[in-house]
């Protein structure tokens, strides 16, 4: 049962048994959303092929050619976002979607990548795009890898302490500028010996395990401001500037704010608090120079992220919400809900549930302004990217809110458009011909997979997950061991995992774990005494007889690692997102671990063509 808010008052939890929202937890939900409101004739939302009726009218391409419409759109209409206007109406926002993702015609192998955590002997304290460059190029060329599936490069405030989770960003339509390799960026030449002193600073860093990206940020912003100074960005940051896209200057200026008055737009004072406001764009013009500066660094992200080239295709994690705090929230603070977040409800492995604190869009508020931030937001992911995997696909179709104030397990579930979202990712997908991955984890809404499947979104299969084995895995999906928010092999083989959540008190599922061990010493033929390094290579076994198009390895098992990035839930009381690897990428090609796995997927997407047509 799905109410008028789209609220679903019924849902089968993780085991399969019925579950019932409480009424309070219902009406918590339907102040989150609002009275639905009419918004006017509508966004239509179709397929070319389908030739929706629309009435008489005139459609107006995005490309600006007008075509007169009897009663259906013409079957040769362009894909894209147009507009039609029938007589006496307010003009209707059309997209006409081709219906399917690109699908690449081959299968590949690569690495998942914690991008901060892949250091080398270069980097400042953390990974960056040089480092990203660095391991796509050994990959592909000596190990025929064909994409690099890196974590969410998203923004974070540039004030105050810099947020440690990927997932939990200021904006998704921008990148954070710690992954900024400074010795590459035109100028930083020139600084000489000062560029000496911050580089030595910042690669001794590397020393500790323990990644410090308030240290990264307060070498890397001088060094930054120092070529700014010098170079004022040069003619080609002044072109693309001129003609870059008003939320760039948007989110320079929310940065420059951010500067003066602390990350957390929700306690600025009150005339800066809506975009709208005059006062903000008084600070468009006060501060020109600081606003540029913040431009410059997203147009040097550009740059780098295209020198990274095409052989290996980067796949982009986009994340599932927004800090509440951060830039997105800020501009479209009337599209966002408020009063609760994104979560889980509990599951196998969190029995708790989970809340991430991040916000939701509100579906009717989204439909009403056509769709346009979540196609803004898919659209800045893909540039200049081989893919986008969406975290928590499952929410396109639905979202567990969490009312604030409530445990994880008091939310419930709110439905979107799904089959409106699906449509612009693939609209959006075939224009940047990148692949689409949905992570489908969790309590899955068994539909979502049939709508992912139809419009080509390649599923998600994790062997800790998956009762069968890899070789009945789908063609179209991603085949991985482990994610970054589950054990490691080597730490589920030794019970290190286990151990460390149960001195947390986190009340992990040990059962459901040691069944996970088992099935892995069952299916890769491993006895009670075997090494971790043994463990993880059989896991890449049992994945490399996957069928799955795409095939990945994280280098947290490459290297034999116990530690996973993640644990939900225990943020202030464990190190996430702040553990570098053991072994830097320098050592990799000598890595016999790292080479073994990298050969075994090498070999089985060389050996092993995918049934069926992909394309």
């Amino acid at each position: 049962m799905t109410d008028r808010w789209g609220i679903q008052h019924r849902y089968r939890d993780a085991s399969g048994a019925a579950r019932r929202l409480t009424a309070g937890t219902v009406a918590r939900l339907r102040a989150a959303v609002g009275e639905p409101e009419a918004s006017g004739p509508g966004v239509i939302v179709t397929r070319r092929t389908e030739r929706r009726q629309v009435g008489r009218g005139v459609l107006t391409c995005e490309d600006g050619q007008t075509v007169e419409v009897a009663q259906r759109l013409p079957p040769d209409i362009p894909l894209g976002y147009h507009e039609f206007r029938a007589p006496g109406e307010l003009a209707r926002a059309v997209i006409v979607s081709p219906g399917h993702c690109h699908v690449p015609s081959r299968p590949a192998w690569g690495w998942t990548v914690q991008l901060h955590a892949a250091r080398s002997r270069r980097s400042w304290g953390l990974g960056d795009l040089g480092d990203l460059g660095d391991l796509a190029d050994w990959s592909g060329r000596v190990h025929r890898a064909g994409f690099i599936l890196v974590s969410p490069l998203h923004a974070v405030a540039p004030s105050g302490l810099q947020q440690a989770s990927p997932y939990f960003p200021a904006t998704r339509r921008f990148r954070n500028p710690l992954f900024l390799r400074i010795e590459a960026v035109p100028g930083a030449a020139d600084l000489g010996d000062e560029l000496a002193r911050l580089g030595a600073a910042g690669r001794a860093l590397n020393a500790s395990r323990l990644i410090d990206r308030d240290a990264v940020w307060l070498l890397k912003r001088p060094a930054l401001e120092m070529i700014w100074r010098r170079t004022a960005g040069g003619d080609g940051f002044r072109r693309w500037f001129d003609g870059a896209p008003s939320d760039v200057r948007r989110f320079a200026t929310w940065c420059v704010l951010a500067e003066r008055h602390g990350p957390a737009w929700r306690r600025w004072p009150s005339v800066y608090r809506h975009p709208s406001n005059p006062e903000v764009a008084a600070v468009l013009h006060r501060d020109d120079d600081r606003i540029r500066f913040h431009a410059w660094l997203q147009w040097l992200l550009e740059r780098q992220m295209e020198s990274i080239g095409t052989d290996v295709g980067v796949v982009h994690d986009l994340a599932v919400g927004v800090d509440p705090d951060g830039f997105d929230a800020w501009e479209w603070q009337d599209i966002f809900a408020a009063g609760v977040t994104i979560g889980a409800p509990p599951d196998v492995f969190n029995t708790r549930g989970q809340d991430w604190r991040v916000l939701p869009f509100v579906p009717w508020r989204l439909r009403q302004v056509n769709y346009r931030p979540f196609i803004d937001t898919l659209r800045a992911t893909l540039a200049h990217a081989g893919g986008v995997r969406i975290d928590h696909v499952l929410g396109l179709l639905r979202l567990w809110w969490v009312p604030e104030g409530l445990s994880p397990g008091a939310g419930g579930y709110v439905r979107y458009p799904v089959e409106d979202l699906l449509e612009i990712v693939a609209l959006e997908s075939h224009r940047a011909q990148a692949t689409v991955v949905g992570e489908d984890l969790g309590t899955v809404d068994p539909r979502i997979r049939v709508l992912m499947a139809d419009r080509g979104v390649l599923s998600y299969r994790v062997l800790w997950f998956e009762p069968k084995p890899p070789s009945t895995w789908p063609v179209r999906s991603l085949a991985v061991v482990t994610t970054h928010d589950l054990p490691t092999v080597a730490g589920l083989w030794s019970r290190r995992d286990l151990e460390v959540q149960s001195a947390m008190g986190l009340e992990p599922n040990a059962a459901a774990t040691e069944a996970v061990r088992q099935r892995l010493a069952d299916g890769a033929g491993l006895d009670a005494g075997a090494s971790a390094d043994a463990a993880v290579r059989g896991a890449y076994q049992l994945l490399a007889h996957s069928q799955a198009l795409m095939r990945g390895a994280s280098l947290e098992d490459a290297v034999g690692e116990t530690q996973r990035p993640n644990i939900p839930g225990t943020d202030g009381r464990r190190p996430n997102w702040r553990l570098a690897l053991a072994v830097p990428l320098d050592d990799l090609p000598d890595h016999p671990l790292a080479c073994a796995i990298a050969e075994e997927l090498a070999r089985s997407v060389a050996t092993r063509a995918p049934e069926g047509r992909l394309g």
